[in-house]
């Protein structure tokens, strides 16, 4: 049988644009899920997306991640409301209480004083992540886990000598910059401190040139990143800092059943492996900032006592006109309060 040159070609092409068509075919299968948050190697975001990328090759699920870490795509509050529009689906921030002032109860004081006592209110099948899902709802995100980072205290940059410990008094005349969050203005306020809300993003610079004297909420992985600025690291420990991992809500429901039920799978398995870590993780950091020549401090039991004092007295019933009373009630029971 003859096959003319016009049919050949005709064959070819067909042929030809078939083998074009089913790579893009299969490739249009795979769901594309763009992971952003805004912090470096080193931070324990970046060991929980590298986690839960593992985990969810392991579970064979055909979800690609299009990874963004460092800041790529934008600071902290900023990548959080892309993921509350689905434009970043996926991200790891903290509270950003301009979006719901509710938020700022992941900021708040002396609810643990250990990490056994944080595992059991933060981590898996804890108390929290309920609490925060119901706030998150009205968000368009939902948690797959809370990340933790270690308990914040309070560091000075080099050159002022000051150690201050005993509150409020010591707290005079020194500017402390907190987040832009009312909760943090507050705490530092109580402290007696003069309270410089600021971008975390400007906070190196601001400690380099000297436009502010300490910063708070800070956790033992950001004294190391910045240890060439701080002075002293003060142990408060005014709260243990903790991060939502967030998904967009639409989003996710409209993964396919069976590739939603393999994510989150991968996110519960990811959460097990950052809690077993976490503590080791966070007293590495602290070890290495002692070993800096950065000078370490820690607060005695009567200065500690105090410290919680004072917020407890304050800080506690500001948050309850943001959260209502039947949350810090149960706050309290957490935290052992009367």
């Amino acid at each position: 049988m003859k096959i003319t040159t016009r049919a050949k070609t005709l064959l070819s092409t067909c042929v030809l644009s078939a083998a074009l068509t089913l790579p893009s075919v299969q490739t249009a299968q795979a769901e594309e899920l763009m992971l952003g948050h805004a912090y470096p190697a080193d931070h324990i975001f970046h060991m929980t997306s590298t986690t839960f990328m593992d985990e969810l090759k392991k579970t064979g699920a055909d979800i690609e991640v299009d990874y963004h870490p460092g800041g790529a795509l934008g600071d902290w509050a900023s990548i959080f409301e892309q993921s509350m529009e689905g434009v970043v689906p996926m991200t790891m921030s903290f509270g950003a209480s301009e979006y719901d002032p509710r938020l700022d109860l992941s900021w708040l004081s002396y609810v643990v004083d250990d990490w056994a006592q944080a595992r059991e209110v933060y981590g898996p099948n804890g108390k929290m992540t309920d609490v925060y899902n119901e706030i998150l709802n009205d968000l368009d995100l939902v948690v797959l886990g809370i990340i933790p980072t270690g308990f914040g205290s309070i560091a000075m940059r080099k050159g002022v000598e000051e150690t201050p410990t005993n509150f409020p008094a010591d707290g005079k005349g020194i500017k402390m910059r907190v987040p832009a969050i009312p909760i943090g203005i507050e705490r530092y306020k109580s402290f007696g401190f003069t309270p410089v809300p600021m971008p975390f993003s400007e906070l190196y610079t601001a400690l380099q040139l000297g436009t502010i004297d300490a910063r708070g909420t800070a956790p033992s992985v950001e004294i190391w990143q910045m240890r060439d600025v701080i002075e002293s690291y003060i142990l408060t420990k005014d709260y243990f800092e903790h991060a939502f991992w967030v998904v967009n809500k639409s989003w996710l429901e409209d993964l396919p059943a069976a590739e939603r039920t393999k994510l989150v799978a991968a996110a519960d398995a990811t959460m097990a492996k950052v809690w077993d870590e976490a503590q080791a993780i966070d007293e590495g950091f602290l070890d290495k900032v002692r070993g800096s020549g950065v000078k370490v401090v820690e607060l005695s039991p009567e200065q500690m006592a105090k410290a919680k004092e004072i917020l407890y007295a304050n800080e506690w019933p500001f948050m309850e006109k943001v959260v209502g009373a039947d949350i810090m009630n149960m706050m309290r029971k957490i935290a052992g309060i009367n």
